[in-house]
């Protein structure tokens, strides 16, 4: 087996698992999972009709590019939403869809990056796994940039050494952020795109979650969309991942793009073309009709702020909790430790949460995820106000 199979660590529910095994949890109340980021509310009906009425696409084989319906429409959105009118994407060259972001993330890794001895991607610390795994897998180092709370949840680039920029083949973005919710502004991204320039490396801008958030008039800036601020309209060295698991409850569907320089997404193409990873037709055709509605993600974004309304309410004045830029989590600190938080936690009130540190790298002795949980609001509203009174209750029973 791969040598490099030995550097993965169990993944953060693995852990969190084993946790969670140590003790029985409260069987007179019924589970509530805070944990995984899998969304519950219902998927359209019209996207699942498409996928029923078109099952005998079954039949055929999906080319690895997708049919030019599929990526027009992913063009059309994208470019509206970011407001790339001023050079909008190519439907041919610079948009390939793609099954979900996880599998994107991981595969582009490997087709982008050179496994020279002096090799690194650099990463924000906590962040999603698939960075770590995909990085180590290519054969090069990882750097983890710490997510802080004096620097908004984000990196603190300014205090990123010359070496590392001179080394970094890719640096990850996640905007907004997993699990803290934090978004990239743009004098930042206007910044990495700098130093892209400068350094030759790849901004591949994880943004699967920039369709939840709270003010429909402050939607989260894209990285694409920096680019056309500042009239780089070839996106060179720059590549966004998106998805429709998140944004159209459709994290079954396997689903998303990656769009951006065309230079990039012509090797990409051809490594996706042995990798074998084409989406189905079906799922294609269902993807179109996603992509073509506005109205159910903006009824998405509504259900999840009433959960976040009613939840910060209830936790606010016990624990140190407030209100993300976006996605659905909460990032709160915790007033014992992240693990015993969560254990204790489950035992008591069988509530279900993702210690910090499971999402995070302990590097220089420190922890960005120590002492916070990740908590997703993806539950029914009157399951996450439960949750957050057995959480208050808890906590109130430490003191």
């Amino acid at each position: 087996m791969n040598p490099l199979l030995d550097k993965l660590q169990p993944y953060p529910f693995e852990k969190l698992t084993k946790l969670l095994g140590e003790v029985l949890a409260n069987p007179k109340l019924t589970p509530i999972k805070l944990s995984i980021g899998e969304p519950k509310h219902p998927a359209p009906e019209f996207v699942t009709k498409i996928l029923i009425d078109n099952i005998n696409k079954v039949e055929t084989y999906p080319t690895t590019k997708g049919i030019p319906e599929l990526r027009e429409s992913i063009a059309n959105w994208a470019t509206q939403r970011f407001d790339l009118a001023q050079s909008p994407l190519n439907p041919d060259t610079q948009v390939l869809p793609v099954n979900g972001t996880r599998e994107a993330i991981f595969s582009f890794t490997q087709a982008c990056v050179n496994d020279t001895a002096n090799g690194l991607v650099v990463s924000p610390n906590p962040f999603y796994q698939i960075y770590e795994g995909a990085t180590y897998l290519s054969g090069v180092d990882l750097k983890l940039l710490p997510c802080l709370e004096e620097h908004g949840f984000q990196p603190d680039f300014d205090a990123v050494d010359e070496e590392t920029w001179q080394r970094c083949q890719i640096l990850f973005l996640c905007s907004p952020g997993n699990p803290t919710g934090a978004v990239v502004d743009l004098e930042t991204l206007e910044q990495l795109i700098h130093l892209s320039d400068k350094y030759d490396f790849v901004l591949a801008s994880d943004e699967c979650y920039s369709e939840i958030y709270t003010d429909e008039t402050n939607a989260p800036i894209g990285l694409l969309e920096a680019c056309v601020k500042l009239g780089r309209v070839d996106y060179k060295n720059c590549i966004v991942f998106h998805s429709l698991s998140k944004r159209s409850n459709l994290p079954g569907l396997r689903s998303g793009f990656v769009a951006g320089d065309a230079d990039l997404l012509a090797q990409y193409l051809k490594y996706r073309t042995y990798h074998g990873c084409a989406l189905p037709v079906h799922h294609q055709l269902a993807s179109i009709a996603a992509w073509n509605d506005e109205t159910h993600v903006m009824e998405n974004r509504d259900q999840y702020r009433a959960k976040f309304k009613a939840v910060l309410e209830i936790l606010e004045p016990v624990m140190d909790v407030e209100q993300t830029d976006a996605s659905f989590y909460l990032w709160p600190k915790t007033p014992i430790s992240d693990e015993q938080f969560a254990q204790q936690l489950f035992k008591e009130q069988n509530v279900t949460v993702v210690p910090g540190s499971y999402l995070s790298r302990t590097v220089g002795g420190v922890n960005p995820g120590a002492n916070r949980v990740r908590m997703a609001l993806v539950a029914p509203v009157d399951e996450c106000v439960e949750a957050a009174n057995r959480i208050k209750t808890f906590i109130e029973g430490l003191k």
